[in-house]
């Protein structure tokens, strides 16, 4: 059912863990499923994320979508990392089960919604260089897109 390397960032997950320094944090959640997911990013003031980590509360593919997701966007500009895509998430885990794949959508917006929190910490408006607030728990688009 699922890929080695799902398995692998399963059981051992990279990165995870609660950041006290902290300067952008994100948080998601998906209500139909329970899984949260909590980003948490050191971002210097040259736009590079130096260090991010998470807590997730859900499945193994929720586990894993959060552990690769940081590894995809640790050492990266925070341009780079918007890029991020749940697919590409779901690539560089060699796949994931259909019924999953909305866990790797959720490593997705957890990665913007951390990168908004930045953005909103500095007085900026997210909105147009995220393409949202980050404010996940109260958009309904992205509700939408997770049943899709």
């Amino acid at each position: 059912m699922y890929t080695d390397k799902v398995m692998d960032h399963f059981a051992n997950p990279r990165n995870v863990g609660e950041m006290e320094d902290a300067n952008a944090i994100g948080e998601v959640g998906n209500m139909k499923c329970g899984d949260i997911m909590k980003i948490y990013m050191k971002i210097s003031d040259d736009g590079v994320i130096e260090d991010v980590s998470f807590q997730t509360f859900g499945c193994g593919a929720a586990v894993a979508t959060s552990s690769m997701a940081t590894e995809m966007v640790k050492g990266k500009k925070i341009t780079e990392a918007l890029e991020l895509t749940n697919s590409a998430v779901v690539e560089a885990l060699e796949g994931l089960p259909p019924q999953k794949i909305h866990c790797s959508v959720l490593a997705e917006e957890a990665v913007k919604s951390a990168i908004a929190d930045y953005y909103k910490r500095k007085g900026i408006d997210p909105t147009p260089i995220v393409g949202c607030t980050g404010d996940c728990k109260s958009c309904h688009a992205h509700a939408k897109r997770d049943e899709e």
